[in-house]
């Protein structure tokens, strides 16, 4: 009963959204004031109806009601009850429920905290918004359902991959898809923006917040997916430039690119045009990476379905909305006129090249993606683009963000001079140099990647420091002043820095790792680096729905005891399906990471061991990222419909 409510509600939310698509839209293009205000209880009405399809699809899991073929298909009773809520968005069709469902909620928000915004935009707005849930709609109902029952109910599930049921798996999708979907808000706002013929200072106002929350979950998603590929899956490694990583990748870049162009659309009305196209990108690359999950077209360890025909449909949804609204954009870009006038050396100057290292960078992500298949399809060749292209080609331009980013952060709106600017950070400048110098003479090889690295590192956390300085004055109420700094700018300052101490992170990770691999006798010790590491047993463990061998071993440093590591290797029978689960010790300078293979003929077990400095400031940094945007959310400047609005410009009237 609770299943055919869900499915019933999910066609209502459905009628709802074609309701809110059409009705306001002609309202606010013939200004009736009735019409228009159909978006808003419609906007309300359609997340409350897909809240409660989604909420049935969960009650499915929790209680294992194996008659509805998703939950057979993707859970098992002896699942822990986390993996059991999980399951609902760990398969194509209840992620796709997931995904219309933060559509609709994003919708509802703006309709209920976006009441300064013009009438007719708002409809507009609403109406864009509700398109998109209108496609979703239809693609989960006709292609993705998932209410589908089986005529005779079986025993038992087929259980959920393994791979996802780890607690960081469990959380990873829905932050990543509040990243996706909060783009399709920016997207929104630009179509009604293009719509109206009209982008001001108060529509940069307006997108910020959106875009700014989209990036801070895709930074989270993002962050804990890493997290969760580097101890679970026992390569030792936190990026693999998988494709599936790379669809989460490119969003992320381009959401960092229009938040800071937004400011100065808010701040000097200029890069309008710009400010549009990157916020239709971006929920464009959120498409692509729809597409490249879903539609097997790519192979990743992340994808959720191998199905052509399905991705066909994503596919076409995506050249609709993205060749309407760029349709649109050419036809009403030369209307977006830019009044701020600004000199090269300025800060809108910095911001543009901020813009555009973060947009090549993402397209140079994007060209190593998509290369295996061009080169498939229009040269008959099998390639693969791996770390190493990625590496060369897209490394440079994060080392030139690093380099300008403080820099930028110092000048002045509308003209400044790079020398005066640079000159409160010189000494900072020069004490970053001689971090990378010192690391470049300490190090045992001779690589670039991690003195440059900690020069970055350094170089942005301590400009921070200054900035705040300078910003507190002088005398004896400097605490004070720094209290009173407003959220945001400390949250630019909290997320500078974190991107700094990730980057170091991503170095010292990526030049200093040591790895050593070797059969292993029972309690004989071996050496590891400073590290001394002996296996001391051998367990046989039963988990809720696993079988596990485990090790267990003992790590000291000259002499002293530090950890006991305890690696596994489980197998899932109802999946038929091995895992790996590495033993780590974790530390602030370093992670001692230990992985338990077979047993050999002679007895003893193969164990790989790797040191990996600095591996822990990778998700410090992410985190501190994410506080920073946070922060700036709740700076109550940057909160949807901030600051005032002359609606005597649109005045609304009566439907006839």
């Amino acid at each position: 009963m609770i299943t055919e409510l869900g499915h019933f509600a999910l066609i209502l939310a459905a009628l709802v959204a074609v309701v809110q698509m059409v009705v306001p839209l002609i309202g606010a293009h013939k200004r009736w004031a009735g019409w228009m205000a159909v978006a808003e209880p419609a906007a309300g009405a359609q997340f409350a109806l897909t809240a409660l399809s989604f909420g049935a699809l969960v009650w499915a899991f929790v209680v294992s009601d194996f008659s509805l073929r998703l939950v057979w298909a993707n859970s098992h009773s002896a699942k822990p009850m986390l993996y059991k809520i999980s399951g609902t968005w760990g398969n194509h069709e209840g992620s796709m429920l997931l995904w219309v469902l933060i559509v609709t909620l994003f919708g509802a928000m703006a309709a209920w905290f976006g009441g300064n915004l013009p009438p007719s935009l708002k409809a507009r707005v609403l109406s864009v918004q509700a398109a998109i849930a209108v496609a979703f709609f239809g693609f989960i109902l006709f292609t993705s359902n998932p209410f589908l029952r089986l005529e005779t109910p079986p025993f038992d599930g087929q259980d959920l991959n393994p791979l996802l049921q780890d607690p960081g798996l469990a959380f990873h999708p829905p932050f990543l898809y509040l990243g996706y979907v909060g783009l399709s808000m920016t997207f929104s706002f630009a179509v009604a923006a293009l719509m109206e013929g009209r982008v001001d200072a108060a529509w940069g106002r307006w997108v910020r917040p959106w875009t700014l929350a989209a990036w801070v979950f895709l930074t989270i998603g993002i962050a804990l997916g890493s997290w969760w590929a580097y101890y679970e899956l026992g390569w030792g490694g936190f990026w693999f430039w998988d494709p599936v990583e790379n669809a989460s990748f490119m969003p992320w870049l381009l959401a960092a690119a229009l938040l800071h162009s937004a400011i100065v659309v808010e701040k000097r009305e200029a890069l309008k045009s710009w400010t549009i196209l990157l916020a239709i990108l971006a929920f464009g690359f959120s498409l692509i990476g729809t597409f490249i999950v879903r539609s097997g077209l790519l192979t990743s360890v992340h994808a959720f379905a191998n199905d052509p025909e399905r991705g066909i449909w994503i596919l076409l949804i995506m050249g609709f909305f993205m060749g309407g609204a760029l349709v649109l954009f050419t036809l009403r870009a030369g209307a977006m006129e830019a009044k701020g006038v600004f000199a090269l050396a300025s800060r809108e100057s910095a911001l543009v090249v901020n813009n555009l290292l973060l947009a090549v960078a993402c397209f140079v992500v994007f060209v190593g993606t998509m290369w295996p298949l061009v080169a498939e399809m229009f040269f008959d060749r099998k390639l693969s683009v791996g770390p190493p292209f990625f590496n060369a080609a897209f490394t440079p331009f994060m080392v030139a963000l690093g380099v300008i980013l403080p820099v930028g952060a110092a000048m002045p709106w509308k003209r400044a001079g790079i020398i005066k600017a640079f000159k409160p950070l010189r000494y900072v400048f020069l004490l970053a140099l001689a971090v990378g110098g010192l690391t470049y003479a300490m190090q045992t090889g001779r690589s670039m990647i991690g003195p440059i690295g900690l020069f970055l590192g350094a170089w942005l956390v301590m400009s921070v420091v200054v900035e705040l300085v300078q910003r507190s004055g002088r005398g004896a109420n400097r605490l004070r002043r720094l209290a009173r700094l407003p959220r945001a700018d400390w949250g630019k300052a909290t997320a500078h820095a974190g991107l700094g101490i990730t980057m170091a992170g991503i170095a010292g990770l990526t030049a200093w790792t040591q790895d050593d691999i070797r059969a292993v006798q029972l309690d004989q010790p071996w050496n590891v680096g400073k590290y001394e590491l002996t296996l001391t047993d051998v367990q046989e463990v039963r988990g809720p729905n696993y079988l596990s061998t485990m090790g267990v071993l003992t790590l000291r440093k000259g002499g002293d005891f530090i950890a006991e590591l305890r690696p596994e290797k489980r197998f899932y029978p109802v999946a038929q399906m091995p895992t790996t689960e590495a033993g780590i010790d974790y530390d602030l300078i370093r992670d001692v990471y230990v992985v338990i293979g077979d047993q050999q003929s002679n007895g003893g077990w193969t164990v790989r061991t790797y040191i990996k400095p600095l591996t822990n400031w990778i998700w410090i940094g992410a985190a501190l990222m994410a506080l920073g945007g946070m922060l700036s959310l709740s700076d109550r400047r940057f909160r949807v419909a901030a600051g005032a609005v002359n609606k005597g410009r649109q005045t609304p009237v009566p439907a006839e």
